[in-house]
């Protein structure tokens, strides 16, 4: 009897030590219509494989600069999560802030980091300063989207490779009964299109310190959006009402980030959809800037074991298998060589409608964050100045330029 109560003592502390090992991390992720079922994955085979370490996940981000103010707000009053999912073009902010943690000291301990898939090149995007503060979880670049039905209907063959291809397209789909045969994507977050279009001019937005608007192919990209409006007959449609008028079958073209395919798939599995690269100005384009977020650490805790868990988690989600689920839920690029290569070595064959933006990989430019301490009203206004265009209150571009030229010049560092 004795024994009895001895080995159910033993058994008792066991567990109480067991629990008391156990492990919680905050995490936070943007965008839950795209990556909800992309974690849903992941999570269970963490926990197979951690545990003794439980992540409890915070209502997520609207958007990347809902993130960024999120987090910068969390910042100050002392309630920051373990691990944050930002925007590539928003890593900036949260190192010049010493909010984000370098992953170095983490990375040197792990035997064969780069063997496990973490592509040079990828990491690139994350690192400042020489430094790591960030693994690419998902990466993206804008496509077109096509209803092959539709076009097929109104007799189109192939899909467009300028956007005076598009235009033109438009009039023949218009021709054919389809009011609206466009929505280019205006609103996406971090003004990515704009960006996308100065980048198909070999142009970027940032250099140095300074802002591009004031050259021409700041004023040719606008002038191409205003063709897209106005002889498309674009409607200002919300990004919602139009992922949802594109998947009921009401929208032939769309132009934005190739991150909806498995969002679009969900919605219509009888939607016969495609992508195809993005258009350019005068021929292909010559850039495109690379979408998507990065795991950062942003842990206040003192405690080794929160930070040793933390790691874990960044290190699970973006390695193969976890890049790789990226890749099957939504339609973002794994930045993860193992799942590109291994993982999914006949996936693209299997679905062609998410191979568009890795056939655009050479492309890939940075996703410029703006200069200095307002960043994000700079995103603002420069959202603002495309929502004059797309809605015609200001429909002269040169004086839209200036416009964005002297609003943006105010919010500079000097």
């Amino acid at each position: 009897m004795k024994r009895l109560f001895l080995l159910a003592g033993l058994m008792l502390s066991a567990t109480t030590v067991h629990a008391q090992d156990k492990v919680t991390i905050e995490f936070v992720y943007p965008y839950s219509a795209i990556f909800d079922v992309t974690y849903e994955a992941i999570l269970p085979r963490f926990q197979e494989a951690h545990p003794n370490i439980e992540v409890k996940f915070r209502a997520s981000y609207e958007e990347y600069e809902d993130a960024s103010n999120t987090i910068l707000r969390e910042a100050v009053s002392g309630n920051l999560p373990d691990v944050t999912m930002q925007g590539l073009n928003r890593q900036q902010i949260l190192v010049e802030n010493d909010i984000a943690q370098p992953l170095d000291p983490f990375i040197a301990k792990e035997a064969d980091f780069e063997v496990e898939g973490y592509h040079p090149a990828m990491l690139q995007l994350s690192t400042f300063d020489d430094q790591v503060y960030g693994l690419p979880f998902s990466v993206s670049l804008p496509v077109g989207f096509y209803n092959t039905a539709m076009m097929q209907d109104a007799g189109i063959d192939g899909f467009p490779a300028t956007w005076d291809e598009v235009i033109a397209a438009c009039g023949t789909l218009r021709e054919a009964g389809y009011e609206n045969p466009i929505f280019w994507d205006w609103q996406i977050t971090g003004n990515w299109l704009f960006q996308a279009l100065m980048w198909s001019q070999d142009k970027p937005i940032v250099e140095g310190n300074a802002m591009t608007l004031d050259s021409p192919e700041a004023l040719v990209a606008l002038q191409t959006i205003q063709k897209i409006v106005n002889e498309c007959g674009m409607k200002n449609l919300s990004v919602e009402e139009a992922i949802t008028s594109f998947t009921s079958g009401e929208i032939p073209m769309l132009f934005s980030s190739t991150s909806y395919v498995g969002r679009i798939s969900r919605g219509n599995a009888d939607l016969a959809f495609t992508t195809a690269s993005f258009p350019g100005i005068d021929g292909a384009p010559l850039g495109l800037p690379a979408g998507g977020n990065a795991a950062m650490m942003t842990s206040t805790s003192d405690d080794p074991a929160v930070r040793a868990a933390a790691w874990e988690w960044i290190k699970f989600l973006t390695s193969g298998e976890g890049a790789a689920d990226v890749a099957r839920t939504t339609g973002y690029m794994p930045p993860n060589r193992a799942a590109n290569e291994l993982i999914l070595a006949d996936f693209y064959d299997r679905y062609p409608e998410k191979a568009s933006a890795v056939e655009q990989l050479p492309l890939m430019r940075e996703w410029q964050a703006y200069p200095g301490a307002n960043g994000l009203a700079i995103t603002q206004v420069i959202y603002d100045g495309l929502e004059r265009l797309v809605t015609g209150e200001q429909p002269d571009m040169e004086e839209l330029q200036q416009e964005l030229v002297d609003e943006v010049a105010e919010l500079l560092p000097h």
